[in-house]
């Protein structure tokens, strides 16, 4: 399994900007996922993940309202629509995926152990 994360770049506080990630290998309607983040010098934390299903998403509350997650499976994609950005947000983004049981298509996993595979990470610069 392979995760391309794409998408980023430099833009104003206040701009829009989407990101994608790609699986490949493996059919992406087999796994959960989700998008982590890594702030200059600071530790790698959670964003946004959704369920296999994509019933369930669930988000960092600081996104809460700016961000929405979605995938499309038809072409193994997953996207984060990012709105009114901020300094803040400025970040290496990741994807990640995790295989996920016939059982468990509903549910959204938060922790970054659960996590098997992940993207190489692309850069989002937000300038004040």
């Amino acid at each position: 399994v392979q995760l391309q994360a794409s998408g980023g770049g430099l833009v104003q506080a206040g701009a829009s900007i989407r990101l994608s990630c790609v699986l490949s290998g493996r059919i992406s309607n087999d796994f959960a996922m989700s998008w982590w983040r890594q702030p200059p010098g600071k530790e790698r934390e959670f964003v946004a993940a959704i369920s296999q299903s994509g019933r369930s998403t669930y988000y960092l509350n600081s996104v809460k309202g700016r961000f929405i997650i979605s995938r499309d499976d038809a072409r193994d994609t997953m996207n984060l629509h990012m709105n009114s950005l901020k300094p803040e947000d400025t970040a290496v983004y990741y994807c990640a995926a995790t295989k996920i049981s016939a059982d468990s298509v509903d549910v959204v996993y938060l922790a970054e152990r659960e996590y098997m595979h992940w993207g190489q990470g692309t850069l989002v610069t937000v300038s004040s």
